[in-house]
Order: structure tokens, then sequence, then C-alpha cells
């Protein structure tokens, strides 16, 4: 069978693909290819579900472009299709007059990206959120949280009412392009396409090489692991609560996120993974192992952080000290109110010099486009990243 476009990957980027190539295109055939049983079985469906607003992102960069359109296309998709959908607003808490100062830059960021953030005293803080404690805060009203698998499961029941084709349990092991054709080998049959779109995610430096292709980054695994807040205590917050991040280091630490099944998750930490889908108790691959120990970049970007590294595996094996980053802003939180809760993999794009990719990364061929990275916030950017790729491939010949 002979497509128009093939698509490879069915997560909320690479759903949302689909379906902006169907709207600009209504007539192109498309297919989609995933190797898991279903849509969303892993970034997509592995986070806290929070729709961002666009705090942290260097203002007029394409991430803060498409996280702030992206959150309006996720309020209007949730409104037309009925998914539960609940604007929270996110308050970053500083607890120091170090954290302060860094909370102000903070504060001049989310104006220059087109948001009204509030500031607010400790006693501020204490009137909205009387479990938080801190100097200051700034509240940015336009955060909210969603169910990200639900839109997935949508986006695809969309695609295929549209005409769109899709084969999940179809595990593509090799790519090859010639001339007016593209070609995405399976283990027991082949798809033919003129145009190619790869949103892999966790696997995408694979997909990339499968290609043919030299990919300028690997994908670096860190393993973020959630607790839960249950019972009496889910609905000890009520907004977003975040800790001022270290601009230093590439994560935002262990934060509050109330969910839209009326629990409040802890967390995530940011662990480094030796298993790139690696969500169980147990979690070693040999494969992605000597992959990660092989490759450069992986050393250099934990020697560069380093200390936050170790700290970071303490936490993960002493619960103790995982408590300790929540109970900076949250002291009435207990150990014994930590309940286990599935943990999530972030794949993070690194170079060979050990420097994080920060913003989207896109490699191209003649006739295929791989999204390399697609970093946070890309679940709350998906429908305008489908939209941007689509813009990309029509410069590409059919």
């Amino acid at each position: 069978m002979r497509y128009d476009v093939i698509i490879i990957g069915g997560g909320i980027v690479g759903l949302a693909s689909a379906i902006a190539i169907q709207q600009r295109w209504p007539r192109r055939k498309c297919l989609l290819l995933e190797k898991e049983p279903g849509p969303a079985r892993h970034q997509s469906g592995h986070n806290s579900g929070v729709v961002h607003a666009g705090v942290y992102y260097q203002p007029g960069s394409l991430k803060a472009r498409l996280c702030r359109e992206g959150a309006a296309a996720t309020r209007a998709f949730c409104q037309e299709h009925g998914v539960r959908y609940r604007t929270t607003g996110k308050l970053l808490v500083a607890t120091t007059p170090l954290e302060e100062h860094r909370l102000c830059d903070l504060f001049d960021r989310c104006r220059r990206n087109g948001l009204e953030p509030e500031w607010l005293s400790g006693g501020a803080l204490r009137e909205r959120e009387p479990a938080v404690t801190g100097v200051s805060a700034a509240l940015v009203r336009e955060s909210g949280i969603t169910d990200y698998p639900e839109i997935c499961r949508l986006m695809l029941q969309q695609f295929l009412g549209r005409g769109g084709e899709a084969c999940f349990g179809t595990k593509v092991t090799d790519i090859s392009e010639h001339g007016a054709n593209i070609i995405a080998h399976c283990a027991d049959r082949s798809f033919t396409g003129r145009q190619l779109i790869v949103c892999a995610g966790l696997m995408a430096d694979r997909l990339v090489t499968l290609h043919g292709l030299q990919p300028r980054f690997r994908i670096i695994p860190y393993r973020g692991e959630y607790y839960r807040l249950a019972g009496p205590l889910s609905t000890l917050v009520h907004h977003l609560i975040y800790p001022v991040p270290d601009p230093a280091l590439p994560f935002l630490g262990v934060h509050l996120t109330p969910t839209i099944d009326g629990e409040i998750l802890v967390g995530p930490n940011a662990v480094q993974g030796w298993k790139r889908e690696g969500y169980g108790t147990f979690n070693f691959s040999p494969r992605d192992t000597w992959e990660l120990l092989a490759f450069k970049g992986f050393w250099k970007v934990s020697a560069r952080h380093l200390c936050q590294g170790l700290r970071e595996i303490r936490n993960s094996v002493w619960k103790q000290g995982y408590l300790a980053e929540v109970r900076k802003y949250c002291p009435a939180i207990q150990l014994e109110d930590l309940q286990t809760h599935p943990a999530g993999i972030r794949a993070q794009a690194v170079r060979a010099d050990g420097r994080l990719i920060d913003d989207f990364l896109i490699e191209e061929t003649p006739r295929s486009l791989h999204v390399c990275n697609a970093p946070s916030p890309a679940a709350t950017a998906a429908i305008p990243i489908g939209r941007f790729i689509s813009e990309r491939l029509a410069l590409k010949p059919l």
C-alpha cells in the first residue's frame, strides 16, 4: 500500500501532526505507525497533566511562542470535545532571599512572555494556600491541568474518522529513502510513502540512525518519580505549587500538582535512568545502559551536574530526602503521606559536548522530518507543533 504521508509515533506530537496534515491536505492518504498496542504509552501518558502557561522559556523563542499558542489550543480542544480541563493557576514559591531574587527574574520573564503574573507577599500566599509557606510567591493564573491520554485517544479517533489509517503493535526496524519513495520497514511488512514524519520521543535518536543518518545528539533518559497525596490530603492545595528553580539546573524541582482525577501528585524528581522505557520498580536495560556509557556527552553532562545528580539519587533511595524537598514550602506533609505512584521518563536530547538541547530539534532529509527533541512543554504545545511540522512538510516534494 502506498501512502502520501507516514507518521511514526503515537504520542501526542505524532497525533497532532497527523491531524494537522489532514486539515491542510484532506485528500492525502495518511498512515500512523506505533510499536505499542495503543496511543500515549510513554511520555504522553506518563506526566502530571499540567497545561503550561509559558513561565520559564526565553522570550521570543520558538518554545515560548508554541507554549502560549498551545495552551489556548489545548483549552479549545478540551472544550470542543468534552475533555476534563481545569484552570488552577500556578504559584511559584520563594522560600529564601536568593530564591526571591530569582523569582523577580521569573516574574519579569512572565510579563515578557505575555502573561500577567501577580506578586504575593508571604502573608498573601498563606491566605491563598494555608498549607504553603514562603517569603513571597508569583501567581500565574493561566496554568491548568487536563487529561493528556484522553486527548490522545480523541485525536486518534479524529484521525481515523477523517480517513487516516493506524497500525499499532508495529515496530519500525529500518527506513530507506529512494527517489520519490520513502519506506518504513517493519518485522513482517513494509509501508511505502512519499513523505515521512518521525515523532519517536524516547527512541528519536535510534530512528534517525535507522534512517541512515548520523544523529547530532543522543537521548538520555531521566526518570521522574512521583508520590501522591490521597484521602484527606487530596485537597491540601488548590493551585499548582512550584519551587523557584535554580537557573543553573535543567529541571524544575519537586512540585505539587492537583490532578484532574482529584489527587495531588508530589514530584517529579530527575534521576538518571538506565532503561528508556523503565517505569517499574527495577529498571535496567543492558542495551540502553551500554549506549549511555559509550556516549561522551553522558559523562560530560553528568560531571557538570554531579552534585545535583548525586542528590537526586540519594532522594530517590531515601524517602526522607525526597520529603525534605517538598517540606521546604509545604511543611504539613509527613512521610506516611507519600504514597506510591507510577513514574515517568523524560527524553532529554544531549549533544556530544554535554550540552542539553533545550529547544525543539528537527532533522530533515528531502522527504522526511524527524522530531528529535520535543521537551516540556511539548504536551501543552502539541497542536501548534503539529501545525509547525505540517508547514515544514509543505516545503518538501510530494
